[in-house]
């Protein structure tokens, strides 16, 4: 990644190459998510078997020093992933999380996360939020002025 790119430029390169990987695994990617802890993962992606992985993207290491609640996203993952690109000091980053490394539009996991099986009733809800989201988001794609129609109705009952 170019030295000059903006840290937004820099995450969203790095989501991007890390939803890339996620299909490449067979895993959905969302982004985007809201926890029911009121965290936001920056992607949940459900992988073939049900779990769900949680990948948190950092554009650099100030942003990851300024952020001390990626420990809040484990007791609504599978497995916890940090992804970043190349630059990043990766010596930053705690052994007990997973690390995926994008460049040049690709990524590959260099660490494995460890998995902590989430309770059957956490799995239950987090996967009906993760379909509801998905279906929202697919319905906004193929019917903008239908969803905006229905978003003003419910914010005006």
């Amino acid at each position: 990644m170019s030295e000059s790119a903006s840290f937004p430029e820099r995450s969203l390169a790095v989501r991007r190459a890390a939803a890339r990987l996620c299909g490449r695994l067979g895993w959905a990617p969302l982004h985007e998510v809201t926890l029911p802890n009121f965290r936001r993962a920056d992607i949940l992606a459900l992988c073939p078997d049900g779990a769900l992985v949680c990948i948190e993207v950092k554009s650099g290491a100030r942003d990851f020093l300024a952020d001390t609640k990626w420990p809040e996203y484990r007791n609504f993952s599978d497995a916890f992933y940090f992804a970043v690109d190349g630059d990043f000091p990766r010596g930053l980053l705690p052994e007990e999380a997973g690390l995926i490394v994008a460049c040049d539009g690709a990524a590959e996991v260099l660490r494995e996360a460890p998995w902590h099986r989430l309770p059957p009733a956490r799995r239950r809800a987090l996967l009906h939020r993760f379909a509801h989201l998905a279906a929202l988001r697919l319905a906004a794609l193929e019917d903008p002025v239908g969803v905006a129609d229905l978003r003003a109705a419910l914010r005006a009952e």
